[in-house]
């Protein structure tokens, strides 16, 4: 680990998948990446020029093999990508679809087309990423969460007393503790409103939180945070419209890491600085990279079919008014013929032929 590595640093636990992308077009080959809400936000960050450290316990499997290839891609470190006991990679199929009025839509699979079985799923670190994990959490700007375990609030508890700012994306509302700690110890909120009505528990005097966050889609966001002199007043952000509606799959992960590398690139003492005006600046920033990634397929397709310098222009664009942009569709990073752990081995080259026809992604 270079230690003299002037970037800001964060780290990550939570979903982190290989996301199999079925377009919108059958005749299209499947896409593969890196994906999950964590995955992505981490491999993001990376994207804009952050160290970021995703916590994950990848046992190897063909599925991490791909999830590894692609976060490597972009500069992502992988030192704890594979904390024991280690486990398979979980996979989601995402499939877009136009609805009747000709907008992009999708929905996940969560099972094998091939075999009907379960694919792998989310299975949080344990107590032995601890030790070997928080040597290393001094010197981290951000600490990011999106799936609970006792281990993960653990190393939130350690990084937040390090100066990290901590930032919590509830999914959904599991286990009522782990959440209400979660809640307690997360100087950002973030979640949709489609997904949890309402956090509950931020913004009161027990716990950290200094902005919270609610998504709307395409009615944009509102926020509240807790810099200067008490709680503000709720304020809506309209959405910013994307040039091109191809798929809002990873908008929201955008949103996340534009905002964070607006206000949380120097951890507490920054975020805690800051004000109620350049909360909302960093805010449009996030909006205006979710708008963007709405122009392609996949949560992060725009990584792969623009360069740095071409992104870095249109978001400007989108930020000054300016929407038209020429955009291309992201291209195939990888072959996406990955292996569901279920399914029996493949036999011969026209059994292989036969799936292939079939569009299979198993």
């Amino acid at each position: 680990m270079n230690t003299k590595d002037s970037r800001p640093k964060a780290f990550g636990t939570g979903l982190i998948a290989l996301d199999l992308v079925m377009g919108a077009d059958a005749t299209s080959p499947v896409q593969s990446w890196a994906g999950g809400t964590c995955g992505n936000v981490m491999a993001i960050l990376a994207y804009l020029g952050w160290n970021s450290f995703p916590i994950a316990r990848m046992n190897g499997d063909p599925a991490s093999h791909r999830v590894r290839a692609d976060l490597k891609r972009w500069g992502v470190a992988l030192d704890f990508t594979n904390c024991a006991p280690t486990s398979h990679t979980p996979i989601i199929i995402q499939q877009i679809r136009q609805d009747r009025h000709g907008s992009p839509t999708h929905r996940f699979l969560w099972s094998c087309p091939r075999c009907g079985q379960r694919l792998p799923s989310y299975r949080p670190v344990t107590q032995d990423a601890i030790e070997t994990v928080a040597a290393t959490l001094p010197g981290a700007a951000v600490f990011f969460m999106d799936r609970l375990s006792r281990a993960a609030l653990s190393l939130a508890s350690a990084a937040s007393a390090q100066g990290a700012v901590i930032v919590y994306e509830p999914s959904a509302r599991s286990d009522e503790k782990l959440f209400a700690e979660a809640i307690q110890l997360a100087h950002i909120v973030k979640y949709s409103d489609q997904r949890l009505a309402t956090a509950g528990g931020t913004m009161q005097a027990e716990s950290a939180t200094l902005l919270e966050v609610q998504t709307l889609g395409s009615d944009g966001l509102r926020y509240r945070h807790r810099l200067g002199a008490g709680i503000s007043e709720w304020a809506h952000m309209s959405a910013i419209n994307a040039p091109n509606m191809v798929d809002t799959c990873g908008s929201g992960d955008w949103c996340t890491a534009g905002l964070l590398t607006k206000v949380a690139a120097h951890g507490q003492i920054g975020l805690r600085d800051g004000t109620g005006v350049a909360i909302h600046q960093a805010l449009r920033y996030g909006q205006a990279l979710a708008a963007w990634n709405c122009g392609f397929e996949g949560a992060r397709g725009g990584m792969y079919a623009v360069d740095g310098r071409t992104f870095a222009k249109q978001i400007v664009s989108l930020l000054e008014g300016r929407p038209k942009l020429s955009m291309v569709a992201a291209k195939t990073m990888i072959d996406a013929s990955v292996a569901c752990p279920a399914c029996p081995p493949e036999d011969d080259e026209r059994d292989r032929s036969h799936r292939r026809g079939r569009r299979s992604v198993a």
